[in-house]
């Protein structure tokens, strides 16, 4: 096993999942990992202890007369559940089919070390970066990176930059170099729906009070048109229309072909807003979907209950222009007009993130494209994201600089789900294409 790899594995190794609390000391530790590992690179690394979980920063010695780059990645990691499904333990690293298999391994793990490594590796070779560097880690973005906005406000001049990257999105093939140069935003919520005092005979009562988990039902059915469009009042009010050189380009955008969703997911059909083909749909324009829906008996056979309460869990993805905070309103008026009687509603607005767009054409956005064309074959691809980063618009409105957006991870990386995976290809693409990045952004 390559010294890559083996760091690699041994940062997979932390089980850093920052929404449970019992994992707090797994996130500690995996920060004074990289804390040492920064540390012996020779860069200036300070740890800042947050309300949660620490916020690691490097920094090379500056020169005045470079340019200074900002590197952002995260060492949280999403929970491992359910567990049964892995086919090996997802914090014991394995290689299989030239892939490596673990939690964390695409996101943001692997991605974020090859950043590391690439910058490692310059210096081993030449002594000096190209650019001034910042690398700023945080523990906290799986679960809306609450703490990361203050710290950049408590610390402007310390963060100071050009141009932030990050590897934490997707390429749209095998081999093809892609720059994302769009976020899509998110606003959660979730919502409990109460009737009887506790759970009621379905012979005796039902008929007679109204049923939480039939209200549930109603209300997530009431989201959406039979086409699939939102139907919540003013949801499409600020959505900033697709450009016409965008939908020409990723017409030509290979691996996003319907056929290939299909392949991808599993589904057996392709379904969502009309007017619009899926790599549309899922780049540029917003949704709102369930997560999770749940009432009444859920144990072997049945039980004839009529459920005391039901619950919801929404999260809405949005586009530039939307805001978060509008359309978790629009929501919660829409919920509260559709209610049915007889239960009573209780909405919970939950974390929520701004959308991001910048230009491609800029200066820094060509250079990222001449790194990506020295690395992998071919003219890069230039996409929007359908997932959300949501400090990627923090940055641009407290820092004021645009990010670059150079995705590693594969249509079938499985992040978030059991049996994640990482390429090795593709790690060591990274590694090499952090190098062509820094050397390029320094012109």
């Amino acid at each position: 096993m390559t010294p890559e790899l083996e760091d690699l594995f041994a940062f997979l190794s932390f089980p850093s999942v920052s929404t449970d609390p019992k994992h707090k000391g797994d996130l500690e530790d995996c920060a004074r990992w990289l804390m040492q590992k920064l540390s012996g690179m020779g860069l200036h690394t300070l740890c800042h202890e947050t309300e949660r979980h620490p916020i690691v920063v490097a920094k090379n010695e500056h020169d005045p007369s470079k340019k200074t780059v900002l590197i952002y990645g995260h060492y949280d990691v999403q929970p491992a559940d359910p567990l049964n499904l892995w086919h090996s333990p997802p914090f014991a690293p394995e290689i299989r089919d030239g892939k490596i298999w673990a939690r964390g391994a695409t996101d943001n793990k692997g991605q974020m070390l090859a950043h590391i490594l690439g910058i490692e590796k310059t210096l081993a070779e030449k002594g000096e970066l190209p650019v001034n560097i910042i690398l700023l880690f945080e523990g906290e973005e799986e679960i809306g990176s609450p703490n990361l906005a203050p710290f950049l406000k408590q610390h402007l001049d310390y963060l100071k930059c050009d141009i932030i990257a990050i590897s934490d999105t997707g390429m749209v093939a095998p081999n093809t170099g892609t720059l994302g140069y769009g976020l899509r935003g998110i606003a959660c919520a979730e919502v409990k729906i109460t009737g009887p005092a506790r759970d009621l005979h379905s012979g005796l009562f039902g008929g007679a009070v109204a049923n939480p988990a039939t209200a549930a039902a109603q209300l997530v059915a009431s989201l959406h048109l039979p086409d699939g469009t939102v139907a919540i009042e003013g949801f499409y009010d600020d959505v900033r229309p697709l450009e016409a050189w965008e939908r020409e380009m990723w017409a030509k955008v290979p691996g996003v072909k319907d056929e290939d969703f299909l392949k991808v997911t599993g589904s057996p059909a392709l379904f969502g807003e009309p007017g619009y083909s899926s790599a549309e749909r899922t780049w540029a324009r917003p949704t709102a979907e369930v997560n999770g829906i749940g009432g009444g008996y859920q144990g072997e056979g049945s039980k004839t209950v009529l459920p005391a309460e039901a619950f919801v869990k929404f999260s809405l993805r949005l586009v530039p222009d939307q805001d978060p905070q509008t359309v978790l309103k629009q929501l919660q008026t829409h919920l509260e007009k559709h209610c049915p009687p007889g239960v009573k509603l209780e909405v919970e607005l939950g974390h929520d993130g701004k959308p991001y767009a910048c230009d491609p054409h800029s200066d820094f956005g060509k250079a990222a494209q001449r790194a990506l064309k020295a690395t992998f074959p071919g003219e890069p691809m230039l996409i929007r994201e359908g997932g959300s980063i949501p400090i990627v618009q923090a940055f641009q409105d407290i820092l004021g600089v645009d990010t670059l957006l150079l995705g590693l991870a594969l249509a079938d990386a499985q992040i978030h789900s059991p049996n994640e995976n990482f390429p090795i290809a593709n790690f060591d693409a990274g590694i090499k294409l952090n190098q062509a990045l820094l050397e390029e952004l320094a012109k």
